[in-house]
């Protein structure tokens, strides 16, 4: 008979917390279907944001609906190389997302292939459970950040808490946020 060499189940303990932040009117300035780095700019604070969130010791996700992909406006090739740049400016501030989970489906606008009713749009809780699944991370002690009612209902669904950004500093909101709960820190 074979051991069992399946590594055993996170302990709780050690699972670590999570910022889930939606992309656009969140990390970025909301300017309709951004996909390329001349029409990117920073939401004040974002990448403090996110690299207070990689020094106390949480993971980082994005969560973002790109419904332009199904209207056509951009490819999810064109989405993952914008996104490698993002990441790229984020590594020059000392910050990084661990993943970036996209939606590029939408139920009534768009190209065939893409026009569907998904679990993965927000504010169907889709994006985060994959997260959850491929991360174990825990949802009592995470976050999600979003500028959009659908964000928040996305999070309550998956059984994190949800935020609402609306303006100023993404960081003053982040670190309010986590100084209203238990530490974050692992």
């Amino acid at each position: 008979m074979k051991p069992d060499l399946t590594p055993p189940a996170i302990a709780a303990f050690r699972r670590k917390p999570a910022l889930l932040l939606d992309r656009d009117g969140t990390i970025n300035v909301e300017r309709g279907w951004v996909h390329r780095p001349e029409d990117f700019a920073w939401i004040d604070g974002a990448r403090e944001a996110i690299r207070w969130a990689n020094d106390h010791g949480l993971l980082v996700f994005v969560i973002t609906n790109q419904s332009g992909i199904a209207r056509g406006y951009y490819s999810e090739e064109q989405f993952r190389a914008f996104t490698a740049w993002i990441d790229g400016e984020l590594a020059a501030a000392g910050a990084r997302v661990d993943a970036t989970y996209y939606c590029p489906h939408h139920p009534t606008a768009g190209r065939a292939q893409y026009r569907v009713r998904c679990r993965c749009r927000k504010p169907a809780p889709g994006l985060i459970e994959r997260a959850l699944a491929d991360w174990g991370f825990d949802p009592r002690r995470s976050l999600m950040v979003g500028d959009a009612e659908h964000d928040v209902a996305a999070a309550a669904a998956a059984g994190v808490r949800g935020v609402r950004f609306t303006r100023g500093s993404l960081l003053d909101c982040v670190t309010g946020a986590f100084a209203s709960r238990e530490t974050v820190t692992s």
